[in-house]
């Protein structure tokens, strides 16, 4: 992202060339959203971008936090949450999981606006669904945002719920943020003015370095009931939304014309929280009106925050004159779109689906509106009533929404009270003057990086732990059942720890030392020819020891406690493995790239792997026999598959589970005994002269049956 800004350049570097979580922040009009639609347009890696409020998502391109993470509207007390386990309910589907685990970037736009336990929050539903070991489950946050703006909203009864595991409300003080290393990087070029002395006023609002000359400075702006004539374009910014909505409505009402009503259209889901404009929206010819979409035609008549003039109006058409433009503009209805993310089908990325459509026209009645909804906004002239303001950053806000010093006017004269400061805030930006990133820490980051990334294509830890979970449920549960394959995965888990385990830590060592010795590690022979080496060494292993033994381990398990155990631990080691796989598996010949890297990890996460149904059968609801048979625990698999159907039919013409019919450790010794007589199958353990009784005819004769198919003369 070439620029003329050496700032905006870092920040992009940063953020494509390291994994560092990045707060990125800079006085207002220095180009933030500039930046984050730049960023969405070109950066090559999986983002998702949320924020605090609907207006902020939707103006953003993305959702809200809460809607993505599916948090709850109180307060998030760490590990004290209802659900079970004590943390979040988390109920979220396949897709938006598959999202999460492929994710590279999470972006978070107006972060002052986000509470420091909502941001844990999102760290628990990551690392529920990535990395436990990691804050934030390892994903790369880009924050955005000027905490010298609106500050979050906290109740009081809210704060007396969290105070006691928070310092502050605010997103920095996170737990998980606070157990990360994090840079921050200042955008200081603003573009919004040009005036050196109203840059200098506003930055001494901002900083809370207001003097007695500032302050006399920024009054004189107060103009003794200052009425501007209608056409001038003024718009009040007050601090209340009552007092916004009051001047609105007897501006409108003043107007000797008749209204106008026009109804928004919704498609598909799009909440009503969500509106970016009003759902009846009531103008008259002469109202002052605001623009509140930039113009999607190319010609770029307005832009959001614009100020103009309604010169014609009827029973589906709106003209609008602005000052700074020769011909009105002909207004027609604009959209707004709810997104959703989804997964491509054929790309596998993440992409944006529109979940649901607002149409309205893109104005709104504005003589007046509230400091908190103008952030982001821009005017070329304003009134400013900010003297009862109630919060941190309000004056500062209303200030630097005006684009001259000459273009605002005082509706009263500010007071030192008036200018809301907090000392957290104040401590805070103090740091992160005084520790800005450069050229060197960039460097280092990126060969941190560079390092991580190498260093966990060849880190078989996490696949270790999903073998040791598959061989816990076995060796606990089905030991008795499945003997064979018990020790099989004994011998395999043995024979992983030498052959890949040890050799990948000593391999880790080696490449430390070539690392230490290769300033351009990308291009060094060296290291790809180790890495490509390495690959194929540890593919074939993997593909020889784990691959057939996973295969064979999706036994038949008459306990449905223990069948869910066992499901759930070979389909998440399924997932690990082929993951590990597909990296290894990844052409490193012209060098171990980041961006190739976290592309083949990411499309092998979201490729769900399945077990393969047995031979013979279409579907996972069908007897399955060929793992029994490949583990070597399973005699006479053929009979095995018989007597298993018999079972399951008597049990459904009984209404009882099939295991009260007969227990699979009778059924296994069975097959094995081959019995012929009823003598026989009562000397079988597990089977009970009322077994015998009820069953034991149709049993035999389906043993001789299958002993006489397969042509068995002796057992």
């Amino acid at each position: 992202m070439a620029s003329d800004n050496p700032q905006l350049d870092l920040a992009w570097k940063f953020l494509e060339q390291t994994g560092a979580n990045i707060f990125l922040t800079g006085r207002a009009g220095t180009g933030k959203t500039t930046f984050l639609r730049e960023l969405r347009q070109r950066s090559p890696k999986r983002m998702i971008v949320v924020a605090p409020t609907g207006v902020a998502a939707i103006n953003a391109g993305g959702v809200t936090v809460h809607s993505f993470f599916q948090l709850p509207f109180g307060p998030y007390i760490p590990a004290m949450q209802q659900g079970e386990g004590g943390r979040l309910k988390m109920n979220f589907n396949r897709e938006k999981i598959a999202i999460i685990r492929s994710l590279d970037l999470l972006v978070i736009d107006e972060i002052s606006m986000v509470r420091a336990d909502m941001l844990d929050a999102v760290n628990d539903v990551l690392q529920r669904y990535r990395d436990r070991s990691k804050p934030f489950g390892g994903v790369q946050l880009l924050m955005i945002g000027d905490l010298q703006q609106l500050a979050p909203v906290v109740k009081p009864q809210e704060w007396e719920l969290i105070r006691d595991h928070y310092a502050s409300p605010y997103f920095f003080d996170s737990r998980a943020l606070r157990s990360t290393t994090y840079i921050t990087l200042e955008l200081r070029h603003i573009y919004r003015q040009s005036d050196g002395g109203f840059i200098d006023i506003l930055n001494r609002v901002r900083d809370n370095a207001v003097d007695r000359d500032t302050l006399a400075k920024l009054n004189s702006r107060y103009i003794a009931g200052f009425e501007p004539d209608d056409e001038a374009g003024y718009i009040t910014l007050t601090s209340h939304n009552d007092t916004a909505r009051a001047i609105n409505e007897r501006k409108l009402r003043s107007l000797d014309a008749p209204s106008f009503t026009f109804s928004c259209q919704v498609e598909g889901n799009f909440p009503e929280y969500l509106y970016p404009n009003d759902s009846e929206l009531t103008l008259k010819k002469g109202a002052q009106v605001m623009f509140v979409k930039n113009d999607v035609s190319g010609q770029h008549r307005y832009f959001n925050g614009k100020i103009g003039r309604v010169t014609a109006i009827g029973e589906s058409m709106i003209e609008v004159t602005l000052d700074d433009a020769a011909e009105p503009v002909d207004v027609g209805i604009d959209e707004w779109t709810n997104v959703k993310y989804t997964i491509d089908p054929q790309t596998q990325e993440i992409t944006e689906a529109v979940e649901g459509v607002f149409r309205q026209f893109p104005l709104k009645p504005a003589w007046a509106i509230t400091i908190h909804k103008s952030q982001g906004l821009t005017f070329e002239r304003a009134i400013i009533d900010a003297a009862e303001s109630f919060s941190h950053g309000q004056v500062y806000v209303a200030l630097s929404r005006c684009r001259s010093f000459e273009g605002l006017v005082l509706r009263t004269p500010l007071q030192g009270r008036s200018i809301i400061d907090d000392a957290t805030i104040r401590a805070f930006n103090k740091n992160l003057e005084e520790n800005q990133p450069d050229e060197t820490v960039l460097s280092a980051q990126r060969r941190q990086y560079y390092r991580s990334l190498l260093f966990d294509l060849f880190d078989f830890v996490p696949l270790r732990i999903r073998l040791l979970v598959v061989r816990k449920v076995l060796g606990e549960h089905l030991s008795g059942l499945y003997p064979k394959l018990t020790e099989a995965w004994n011998d395999m888990l043995d024979r992983f720890a030498a052959e890949i385990v040890a050799v990948s830590e000593r391999f880790q060592t080696q490449l430390d030392d070539i690392l230490a010795s290769a300033p351009d590690a990308e291009r060094n022979p060296r290291l790809t020819e180790r890495i490509t080496k390495a690959q194929a060494y540890f593919l074939a292993r993997c593909r020889e020891l784990v691959e057939p033994i996973v295969e064979q381990s999706d036994v038949v398990v008459d306990n449905k406690e223990v069948k869910k155990q066992l499901t759930g631990a070979l389909k998440k080691l399924r997932e690990v493995l082929a993951v590990k796989l597909a990296v290894l598996g990844m052409d490193n010949s012209g060098g171990f790239t980041i961006h190739n890297y976290l592309d083949t990890r990411a499309k092998a996460t979201l490729d769900e792997p399945k077990a393969k149904p047995a031979k013979g059968t279409k579907g996972s609801k069908r007897e399955k026999t060929a793992a029994e048979e490949h583990s070597g625990d399973v005699e006479n698999a053929g009979l095995f598959a018989l007597l298993r159907v018999w079972r399951r039919e008597t049990a459904a013409r009984e209404h009882v589970p099939a295991y009260v019919v007969m227990h699979q450790a009778a059924l296994l010794a069975v097959c094995r005994a081959l019995p012929r007589s009823e003598r026989e199958l009562s000397g079988i353990k597990g089977i009970g002269k009322v077994f015998v009784s009820k069953y034991g005819e149709e049993v035999l004769a389906i043993v001789r049956d299958w002993v006489a198919t397969e042509n068995i003369n002796s057992r």
